[in-house]
C-alpha cells in the first residue's frame, strides 16, 4: 500500500473543498446571513489540510486498484465529514451524525434528509446542500483529474472507482482530456438548463440550486414541497434534464464528436427510453382520476418516473398517496436507476440488461444443450471477466441491502418504510415511502441507523467495493 500517494490525493481534494466552499461564502456576503462564518472557518480548516499535506511529494507515485479504490473511499469520506462542519459550527444542523448524514447525502447525490423544514434553513446553507450535489454528481476526483498537473496510468484507477457502472473506458487516449470533456458537458448542461428555469421566471438563487440538483441527480429541495409550488413549465424542464443526465455521458460525447450513428444506437439509451416510456404510460393510465385531466396525469407521473429511475428524487406531488400499483412501479425503479456513467444511481440498466441476457442464455443451454449462444450488449462480445464482476456485484448489492435492513428495522417503524429507506439510500434517490416519503423525512431514525444509511449512501454512490475494501485487514498492508 502506498500511504504517500493516497495522503498526496486526499490533500489535494481537501484543497478543492476549500474551493467549493468560497461560494457559500460569497452567499453569505450577499444575503448577510451570519452562518457564512461557519463556512470561512471550515475552508480555512481545509487549506491547512491541504497546505501540510501536499508540502512533500510522494517519492513513489506506483499506484494500483487497490490504493485506487481506498483513496476514492477516504475521499468522499473526508468531503463528507469536513462538509458537515458547518451545519454543525452554523448551529442549523447541531448534531454531527445528522450532519454528516446530509452531508453524505449532499455529495452521494442521494438527497435523504434529516431537515424536517428546510425553508427555516439559512439561503447559505440551502446553497451548500445543493452544490455537493453538482460536485458529487461526476465526481470531485474526475474534477482533480481535469485540472491538476497529475500523471501516470493510475488516473483511469481513481476515474473507474468513482464513476458509476459497470465499465469505465476513456474517449480519448489521455483520461486528463476525457475528464475535461466530461465536465465540459457537465457544467454547460447545467447553464442550459440554468437559462431555460430563468426563462420561465424562476428566480436565480431557486434556479441555480434546482439545476444543482437536477445535474448531480440529488434532489434536495429548497421548499417543503420540492418542486410543487414552480409552474408546470419549470417541472417540465426539470423532467427533460432529469432524464437528460441519466444518459451516458459517452453518448453526448459522440454527439459532440459528430458520431450520429454511433450515439443513437446505444443499446443501454434505448432500454432506459423504453423502460421510462412503459412506466409513465403505465402510471397516467393508473393515476389519471387523481388528476383534474389526462395531460396533468400524465405531466406529474412523467416528472416522478424521470425523478426516480434518474435517482434525482425531486417531487411535484405526494406519491405517497398513489395507487400501489404505481407505487410498486417507483420502488422497482429505485433499483433499476440510470444508465452507467451517467450522474444517476441505482443499479444501473446495463447490468439488468446483460443479467437478463444471461437468463435467457440459460435457459437457451438447458433447451438445447450443445448450442452456442454468445451474449452481446452493444454490438460486442461481453467477456466472462465482465458477467463475473456484475454477479458479484449482486451477490455484494443483497447482501448490503438485507443487512442495512434487518439493522434499521430496530427502529420498530413499518416494514416500508424500513425497506424503502435503505432502497433509496443504497440506490441514492431521496425520498422513500411511508414515514421516508416526499413529504416526509429521515430525523426519525436512531443514531445507528443513520449510520448505516450513510454507508449504504456512499456504498451505493461508489459501487460497493471501494467502501467496502476499507474493512478488509488485508487492504491495508503493505
Amino acid at each position: 500500500m502506498n500511504y504517500a500517494i493516497i495522503r498526496y490525493i486526499l490533500a489535494c481534494v481537501m484543497g478543492f473543498e476549500a474551493l467549493f466552499l468560497s461560494l457559500p461564502c460569497l452567499v453569505a456576503i450577499i444575503y448577510r446571513e451570519k452562518s457564512g462564518w461557519a463556512f470561512f472557518i471550515t475552508m480555512l480548516l481545509c487549506i491547512a489540510f491541504w497546505f501540510i499535506g501536499t508540502r512533500r511529494q510522494p517519492k513513489s507515485k506506483v499506484f494500483f486498484a487497490r490504493e485506487g479504490f481506498v483513496t476514492v473511499a477516504l475521499s468522499w469520506i473526508a468531503l463528507s465529514v469536513m462538509g458537515a462542519l458547518p451545519f454543525v459550527l452554523s448551529g442549523e444542523i447541531p448534531h454531527f451524525v445528522d450532519a454528516f448524514f446530509e452531508a453524505v447525502s449532499g455529495f452521494t447525490t442521494t438527497g435523504a434528509s434529516i431537515v424536517a423544514d428546510v425553508e427555516a434553513l439559512s439561503h447559505t446553507c440551502i446553497f451548500w446542500r445543493s452544490f455537493t450535489h453538482w460536485i458529487g454528481g461526476m465526481g470531485v476526483l474526475v474534477l482533480m483529474l481535469a485540472i491538476l498537473p497529475l500523471s501516470g496510468s493510475y488516473n483511469i484507477l481513481l476515474m473507474k472507482a468513482e464513476s458509476p457502472g459497470p465499465s469505465v473506458e476513456k474517449f480519448v487516449p489521455k483520461i486528463k482530456t476525457t475528464a475535461k470533456l466530461l465536465y465540459g458537458i457537465y457544467f454547460c448542461m447545467t447553464v442550459i438548463q440554468v437559462v431555460l428555469l430563468l426563462l420561465g421566471k424562476m428566480p436565480l438563487f431557486d434556479a441555480l440550486t434546482t439545476s444543482f440538483g437536477t445535474a448531480g441527480t440529488g434532489g434536495f429541495g429548497i421548499k417543503s414541497d420540492s418542486l410543487g409550488g414552480y409552474s408546470t413549465y419549470i417541472q417540465g424542464v426539470t423532467t427533460v434534464f432529469m432524464i437528460l443526465f441519466g444518459v451516458n455521458f459517452n453518448v453526448y460525447y459522440l454527439i459532440f464528436a459528430k458520431k450520429w450513428k454511433q450515439a443513437l444506437h446505444c443499446e443501454e439509451m434505448r432500454y432506459y427510453i423504453g423502460v421510462i416510456a412503459f412506466v409513465v404510460i403505465s402510471v397516467t393510465i393508473n393515476v389519471h382520476h387523481m388528476f383534474s385531466s389526462w395531460f396533468m396525469a400524465f405531466h406529474h407521473s412523467a416528472f416522478q418516473v424521470a425523478s426516480i429511475i434518474t435517482t434525482t428524487g425531486y417531487s411535484t406531488v405526494d406519491f405517497d398517496q398513489w395507487p400501489s400499483f404505481s407505487k410498486g412501479l417507483l420502488v422497482v425503479l429505485m433499483f433499476v436507476g440510470a444508465c452507467a456513467g451517467s450522474t444517476g444511481g441505482g443499479i444501473k440498466v446495463s447490468r439488468f440488461a446483460i443479467i437478463i441476457k444471461t437468463f435467457f442464455k440459460e435457459v437457451y443451454q438447458i433447451l438445447h444443450p450443445r448450442g452456442i449462444r454468445v451474449i452481446k450488449f452493444e454490438d460486442k462480445k461481453v467477456e466472462h471477466n465482465v458477467l463475473r464482476s456484475i454477479n458479484t456485484y449482486f451477490a455484494g448489492y443483497i447482501l448490503v441491502f438485507v443487512a442495512s435492513v434487518l439493522v434499521v428495522c430496530l427502529n420498530n417503524f413499518d416494514l416500508v418504510t424500513n425497506f424503502t429507506a435503505v432502497a433509496s439510500a443504497l440506490n441514492n434517490i431521496g425520498p422513500g415511502l411511508s414515514l421516508v416519503g416526499p413529504m416526509g423525512h429521515f430525523g426519525n431514525f436512531n443514531v445507528l441507523s443513520k449510520l448505516v444509511l450513510s454507508f449504504d449512501m456512499l456504498a451505493g454512490r461508489l459501487e460497493l467495493f471501494p467502501i467496502l475494501l476499507l474493512f478488509v485487514p488485508s487492504t491495508w498492508k503493505k
